[in-house]
């Protein structure tokens, strides 16, 4: 599945519960959303794999994948088109070996020394950042702001996607940085128009 990293939406239980995740998620695509992580920490894996075939039948014929935060179980089991994983979530090679060469994976990374260390061969994706401190993530690393990301995309050996604490006011920013695009969570699933406030992200210069 081609990855366009332009617009990446990563999903909040809570947020995204008035809409309906379902239908946060498929307004959201509606409105140029290139790929859906499917994120809910406090989720038993029967429940997220529910979840995540309701997504992946939601996003048939859309082209956009469905990425798994963090459980390489539900991701394995949903048939989800791939996996995301932090520094803390288990191996690379495992999670590839388990996934098959198909699937799309990608590592966040913080640091140029979690940088250097990127196996290259086996991720498709960098997650870097956070970018900004948020309330969606308690144990972050120390945010990168704008030109430390913008020297870690220029050393990333991958396509890279910014994270952490990014809204539509920051889209000009990330676009000079070399990134190949931003991750956001409220500034989409919080919104009561999913769709508008995606197609906004997608049209800011």
């Amino acid at each position: 599945m081609r990855l366009d990293l332009s617009l990446y939406l990563v999903t909040d239980p809570d947020l995204c519960a008035g809409y309906g995740l379902v239908e946060t998620v498929v307004a959201a695509v509606r409105g140029g959303v290139t790929v859906v992580q499917l994120r809910n920490k406090h989720a038993a894996d029967g429940e997220m794999i529910d979840q995540a075939r309701r997504l992946k039948a939601a996003l048939a014929g859309s082209g956009v994948p469905l990425i798994i935060n963090d459980r390489l179980a539900v991701a394995v089991e949903s048939g989800a088109d791939g996996l995301h994983i932090g520094q803390d979530d288990g191996e690379v090679a495992a999670a590839r070996m388990a996934l098959g060469e198909r699937a799309l994976l990608g590592l966040s990374v913080q640091t140029p020394a979690q940088l250097a260390r990127v196996d290259i061969e086996r991720l498709d994706y960098l997650g870097l950042g956070p970018v900004f401190a948020t309330p969606s993530k308690h144990d972050h690393a120390e945010p990168l702001g704008f030109e430390g990301l913008a020297a870690l995309v220029a050393a990333s050996p991958l396509p890279a996607v910014a994270i952490g604490g990014l809204k539509v006011e920051h889209v000009a920013a990330i676009r000079q940085s070399g990134a190949g695009g931003l991750a956001v969570i409220s500034a989409i699933c919080g919104h009561p128009d999913p769709e508008a406030a995606a197609r906004a992200i997608r049209e800011s210069r």
